[in-house]
């Protein structure tokens, strides 16, 4: 993105993530299903599963560039455009009986985050910001863009390999929900809920969807607010 192009994030959106999973995986993690499909907050999670693909294998987003992507891809990721849902999109009805209540971040996973990130600003997604850590065992680097009100987040290691992304492309990871309330959830899914821990967001927790035990290919994480009245 050149000095003084506009950030398409705030406008943008995440509209639809596909994920190889079938439909009563989902169901029984407490999410409320409508034929293959789930609804949080502004996106749909299409299951199209079950096949040989696993975890999330495409998304389509509304309010980016499409100029910027190469064959359908974004560096390297399966990308289609959408119109955008728009402020009365119908999702933000659905309940479900886990307590989730939006989507808060998508994880990507790339071998070179300079290349990812010149990819992103290629469709007009500025980086807000990059952080460094050793949080999880090893030096990696983060960095953070907007879909509208999801966070997108990409994670590389601390070097990156400098190879195309046809070579070598990026690929999801995973995706956090925001709900209501993590203690409730852990009642509802029990063993197929894990440990929950403070976040690196202060004043959240967060814990994991055990996707061994709910049959899950994509990994899924859980937050809320400890400031939330009544806690």
């Amino acid at each position: 993105m050149t000095e003084g192009t506009r950030d398409r994030g705030g406008d943008a959106a995440l509209v639809e993530l596909v994920v190889a999973d079938p439909p009563e995986a989902w169901a029984g993690a407490g999410f409320t299903v409508a034929g293959d499909a789930v609804l949080v907050g502004a996106t749909r999670i299409r299951l199209a599963g079950p096949r040989d693909a696993h975890g999330i294998t495409g998304w389509s987003l509304a309010g980016i560039d499409g100029g910027g992507l190469v064959d359908g891809h974004l560096d390297g990721l399966p990308t289609q455009l959408a119109d955008h849902p728009g402020p009365a999109h119908p999702s933000g009805h659905v309940v479900h009986p886990n307590g989730v209540t939006g989507l808060d971040h998508v994880v990507v996973v790339t071998p070179d985050l300079d290349r990812t990130i010149a990819a992103l600003a290629g469709v007009g997604l500025a980086c807000r910001r990059i952080r460094e850590t050793e949080s999880y065992g090893s030096p990696m680097r983060q960095a953070f863009f907007r879909l509208g009100p999801t966070v997108l987040e990409v994670v590389s290691g601390d070097t990156g390999t400098g190879l195309p992304a046809a070579d070598a492309p990026a690929g999801w990871f995973g995706l956090a929900v925001d709900v209501d309330d993590l203690d409730r959830t852990a009642e509802l899914l029990g063993e197929g809920f894990g440990t929950i821990r403070d976040a690196v967001q202060d004043g959240r927790r967060i814990a994991t969807f055990r996707h061994e035990v709910l049959g899950l290919s994509v990994a899924v994480a859980a937050m809320d607010d400890r400031a939330r009245p009544g806690r």
